[in-house]
């Protein structure tokens, strides 16, 4: 029990480092990402609170496997470099026995990211695209491009061919009022102002020295010029004022329900599966084998005959059938895409397993226990590991690969590696040799670093 506690103890505070050194890179990333979608918005901090808050599930759902990884090879790495790997051995514990406690562990880490994938990620992600589409409605200004066209308000189309963010002014402006749909309405200013009324519900542009240009759309002869040194504009901002989305107004997609749910939803697709193949191959007897096509023809004549109406029946139903195969095709995709979603909240937690197995021996191999190498090491794996899902993932939405087969793939794979590993090094005493990779050093560099080891 000491050995195991001594184990244990060496991989959760590795663990919980790298948990909080890769949940920081993420969130750093996430920052970098939707900045732009937020500043300037007027949003209160607990809005943005709430919004990275609700975004850090799919982060943990990636970082707990790495952290697992991670862990793992600085555990081992450090007992290898210290001969503790050794000593052991040569106390008769074995390697498989020292696999079991980061074994149990990583199953109870798994056991609990299953949970968490089926009860906390689904409600969080739901909650975060509400709040995300809630947000992307505030202040529309931030979305004008120079120089193109915005069709964001209804029934507007607003050109700015410049925009000046920090004063909100908007140069050389032309605008498409589509508001009367009797009248061609075209708007043209030097210089505007957007801006939200007080209470969020009406969108004012202000505009300056510029013209109005009206014409009918029945009668052409009908033109009429404005020109004003002041004109408002008021249009409708309900689609961008901020108010939150309560739950359950807009449907879940896949990656917001849990397993249970899919499960459901998929078998009621394979009954309406069922059901359309049963259409299609009674569309296709009654087109191709009408049964009262011989009746009151002779022998000799009929085959002719049934031979030009399956060649017109063919020409009728063609649409139809087409029709019914693409209908097939979307509901089995459909069907796919939520066994996908599936397997995937137990495949990723599983892979907590297969990483024990790969970052023991790995790491009792490269002798190194410091973050350098295990994050190296397990940034190249797990870049292996998501591109074997995303890829089966790919595949698998277009009926390429089983669901099945497309997301447990990479599992199968390095648990077949792992367990090779794990056995070779069981057997024997290997060591990775770093002197290859350190020959790419310059020279000055590494007569730096030998000054360095030997004033130590």
């Amino acid at each position: 029990m000491i050995l195991f506690r001594y184990i244990l103890k060496a991989h959760l505070i590795p663990f919980i480092f790298a948990v909080f050194t890769l949940m920081s890179v993420f969130l750093l990333n996430f920052f970098m990402r939707f900045a732009d979608r937020l500043v300037g918005k007027g949003l209160g901090a607990w809005i943005i609170i709430k919004l990275v808050t609700f975004n850090l599930a799919w982060m943990m759902v990636l970082v707990v496997p790495m952290g697992v990884l991670i862990a793992t090879l600085m555990a081992f790495g450090t007992m290898s470099q210290n001969n503790e790997i050794a000593i052991l051995k040569a106390s008769g514990v074995s390697l498989y026995k020292m696999l079991v406690p980061p074994l149990l562990g990583s199953i109870l880490v798994a056991f609990l990211l299953m949970q968490f994938n089926n009860h906390v990620y689904p409600d969080a992600n739901h909650a975060a695209r509400l709040l995300g589409h809630d947000i992307s409605r505030k202040k529309p200004t931030l979305s004008l491009v120079p120089g193109l066209f915005s069709q964001d308000i209804p029934k507007y189309s607003i050109l700015a061919r410049n925009i000046n963010q920090e004063k909100n002014e908007l140069h050389d402006i032309t605008i498409y009022d589509k508001s009367n749909p009797q009248e061609v309405n075209i708007v043209t200013a030097r210089i505007g102002k957007l801006y939200f009324s007080k209470n969020q519900i009406k969108l004012i542009m202000d505009l300056w020295d510029g013209e109005i240009h009206t014409s009918d759309r029945v009668s052409y002869d009908t033109y009429r010029k404005i020109v004003f040194d002041k004109h408002k504009i008021v249009m409708d901002a309900d689609q961008f004022s901020f108010r939150q989305t309560a739950p359950g107004q807009m449907q879940r997609g896949e990656r917001e329900m849990g397993a249970e749910a899919m499960i459901k939803i998929a078998d009621s697709l394979q009954l309406i599966r069922s059901r359309y193949q049963e259409e299609l191959d009674i569309k296709i007897r009654d087109n191709l084998f009408p049964d009262s096509l011989e009746a009151n023809t002779q022998i000799s004549k009929s085959k002719k005959y049934i031979y030009l109406r399956v060649e017109d029946k063919f020409k009728a139903a063609h649409s139809t059938l087409r029709t019914s195969l693409r209908r097939l095709q979307f509901n089995r995709e459909k069907i796919n895409m939520y066994w996908v979603e599936i397997h995937k909240k137990y495949a990723i937690p599983v892979a907590c397993i297969v990483f024990i197995l790969i970052g023991a021996p790995l790491g009792i191999m490269t002798r190194r226990g410091g973050i350098g190498i295990a994050a190296g090491i397990s940034m190249f794996f797990f870049l292996l590991y998501w591109a074997f899902l995303i890829g089966g993932e790919k595949l698998s939405d277009r009926g390429m690969f089983s669901p099945f087969w497309g997301m447990w793939s990479a599992n199968i794979l390095l648990l077949i590696l792992g367990i090779y590993l794990t056995v070779k090094i069981a057997r024997e005493r290997i060591t990775i040799d770093f002197s290859l990779l350190q020959r790419l050093i310059p020279k000055q560099w590494r007569a730096n670093r030998e000054e360095n080891e030997d004033n130590r």
